[in-house]
């Protein structure tokens, strides 16, 4: 079996997701990888077949989408040219993990795909929102990657077709530790906004993991990490609460270990 796996490059998520989903596809057959988007600090550790710069999604230093930065990245001569030279029709099943080129390939060429990943769950009406909702925001989540059929993930089962989150082997086996300090994952937050909101707090200590350090950088009560794949690893097992972006959602997630 021909297997097409498009993957997000906005953000580090879809890629981890990808590195980690590879090798159980490759045992139903030939995976040829679709890497579209330039809005990334993490790469794929795999071999890609077809590259684009896509319709990257861009967020404002406070975490919101860039609206003004997305529309300025649209190149509407250059994705209808990848539409029609992208050759979903010779694949067995096209897997799509949030890429817009793939869904308008799939519609223009009547391909049936599956859109498969967190994003995906917001098809279903019982996920919930914040109480305020962002109308682009949904209408981004509904249309940005439509497809035939969606296998949603979330941390839970509030519809038929929304299974857990794919979470690393290494993580999962491991033995957690705490060694005191509050671990933050906020990638689409600038380091000035997360820092305004940390050190008010003396009274604990975080290690935020940054886009924007090359190195372990401290900060009164901070502590920013480059965003490395093996170090996110390797601070997951030793947190004591971790802040996880729930972008969708407009709010922080308080996730306590």
């Amino acid at each position: 079996m021909k297997i097409f796996y498009a993957v997000q490059a906005t953000g580090n998520g879809h890629i981890s997701r990808a590195m980690e989903l590879l090798p159980f596809l490759e045992r139903y057959g030939q995976v040829d990888i679709f890497l579209s988007g330039a809005n990334n600090s993490l790469g794929l550790d795999a071999s890609v077949k077809y590259r684009s710069k896509g319709l990257s999604l861009f967020y404002t230093h406070s975490g919101g989408l860039n609206y003004w930065e997305i529309a300025r990245q649209v190149a509407p001569l250059r994705v209808w040219k990848e539409v029609r030279d992208l050759p979903v029709e010779k694949y067995d099943l096209v897997i799509n993990d949030f890429e817009s080129i793939t869904s308008l390939a799939c519609m223009f060429k009547k391909v049936p795909s599956v859109n498969f990943g967190h994003q995906a769950s917001f098809i279903s009406p019982k996920v919930p929102r914040p109480q305020k909702q962002e109308w682009m925001g949904e209408w981004i989540l509904r249309h940005y990657a439509r497809a035939t059929q969606y296998v949603g993930l979330h941390f839970k089962q509030y519809d038929d077709f929304i299974l857990p989150p794919v979470i690393k082997r290494d993580i999962l086996q491991a033995e957690p530790q705490d060694k005191g300090h509050v671990t933050v994952y906020l990638s689409s937050y600038s380091d000035a906004t997360v820092r305004r909101h940390l050190l008010p707090l003396k009274e604990f200590r975080f290690q935020v993991f940054s886009k924007e350090v090359q190195k372990p950088t401290p900060d009164g009560n901070i502590l920013f990490l480059p965003s490395i794949c093996w170090w996110i690893r390797r601070m997951l097992l030793r947190k004591k609460i971790l802040f996880l972006p729930a972008a969708c959602l407009k709010k922080m997630t308080f996730w306590t270990m």
